[in-house]
């Protein structure tokens, strides 16, 4: 039973991931002159394209498929699959987050967002590398 508790706090921590990810969209909208900038074709500075979408929804997907995934592979996979997915996240969010700071852009509001955007990953390697082992 240990296992399935360990497996169900993981997928939840993909699914806060995921939400955190929406807030922080759903936070940029919000700011003013956002929905004017998108309406030209770029935001931040970069430009809107089919492959920016295409590589942002795998982005937004990947956590919840990962979140199914976690209560329903093998404990070996899944520890490895958890490690490996959730250093990558951690990584990326934490270049986004120092990204944003370094060019001072980024609002006290989507700090927090960002900054759970790294702890959730974090916290899921954490909990990858220290996957109970199997009794008996």
């Amino acid at each position: 039973m240990e296992t399935l508790a360990w497996k169900v706090r993981i997928a939840v921590l993909w699914i806060f991931l995921a939400v955190m990810m929406s807030a922080s969209v759903g936070l940029v909208l919000l700011e003013p002159g956002a929905i004017e900038e998108i309406m030209t074709g770029e935001m931040e500075g970069t430009e809107i394209s089919e492959g920016l979408l295409l590589m942002s929804s795998l982005l937004w997907l990947l956590p919840l498929i990962m979140a199914f995934l976690s209560v329903s592979l093998r404990d070996k996979a899944n520890r490895w699959t958890n490690v490996g997915v959730g250093i990558f996240f951690t990584v990326f969010n934490i270049g986004h987050l120092l990204g944003h700071l370094t060019e001072g852009e980024l609002p006290s509001p989507l700090v927090l967002t960002h900054l759970a955007m790294v702890i959730a990953p974090a916290l899921i390697f954490w909990h990858g590398l220290r996957w109970p082992k199997p009794s008996g």
